[in-house]
């Protein structure tokens, strides 16, 4: 089976200088109307940052064989069930022949304040696919395969997201990994350990600086996190799922 990738490296630094430009444009919208939000909350009211990276993943589900499957991407299509609580609103959704086939997260995070929005991120990636599979296991979605689940993370690659940080536990000592990792070092081990758990098919990365806006820039940590790794693992998942279903 030969896998078609769809020309994701292009399609995935445009995506990321869509990001930034989007970001920038909002935050200059608000100044010039004198209704700012504080920090880097101008930015994250854009509402469509990632945009490049689902136009990047729909097309991958097309180039392997569900060209014709219900890809979702309108907010109002986009609710599945939990089992915790009673819906859960993901990114993309692709169903076929009334068969969930997959469910994609995807996220953001630049700086300043990478600390508190850290925990709060990994926090959401547990939760949801904790959910997700518990309603799944419970037939939420009928009997069929396990879907590809998908979370997908991009952080500003930065000074204070590449300095190492100090933890400490008072009662009992954290895991050595974290002892010193950066924000980015820490994201990274979240994917990971989010794939070993098997929360998720796939978990990436992509650390990008700011100047990205006019550049080509994005970078991963770790083999097992880049983007590669995850639209190889998309691709596959889809193809032998149009093969199955014909």
């Amino acid at each position: 089976m030969t896998l078609d990738l769809a020309d994701y490296e292009r399609k995935a630094r445009k995506a990321v200088r869509t990001f930034w430009a989007n970001r920038d444009l909002a935050r200059r919208r608000q100044i010039h109307s004198g209704k700012a939000d504080q920090g880097e909350r101008a930015g994250v009211t854009a509402g469509k940052n990632m945009d490049g990276f689902i136009a990047m993943i729909r097309d991958v589900i097309c180039a392997n064989g569900l060209e014709h499957a219900d890809i979702h991407l309108s907010r109002a299509a986009l609710t599945l069930p939990g089992y915790y609580r009673p819906t859960k609103q993901w990114d993309l959704i692709v169903i076929h022949k009334r068969e969930l086939i997959a469910a994609v997260e995807l996220k953001s995070q630049v700086g300043p304040s990478f600390g508190n929005n850290f925990n709060n991120r990994a926090e959401e990636a547990i939760g949801t696919a904790q959910d997700f599979w518990t309603a799944y296991r419970e037939g939420a979605f009928g009997k069929q395969p396990r879907p590809f689940v998908g979370w997908l993370m991009l952080v500003e690659d930065a000074p204070e997201s590449r300095l190492p940080v100090k933890d400490s536990s008072c009662h009992y000592p954290i895991f050595e990994e974290f002892k010193g990792a950066s924000y980015l070092q820490r994201y990274d081990l979240l994917c990971q350990k989010l794939i070993l758990e098997q929360l998720y098919t796939s978990a990436s990365l992509l650390a990008s600086p700011r100047k990205a806006i006019g550049s080509t820039g994005y970078s991963s940590l770790s083999q097992m996190t880049n983007l590669k790794t995850f639209v190889t693992s998309l691709a596959g998942h889809i193809a032998a799922q149009a093969a199955r279903l014909g």
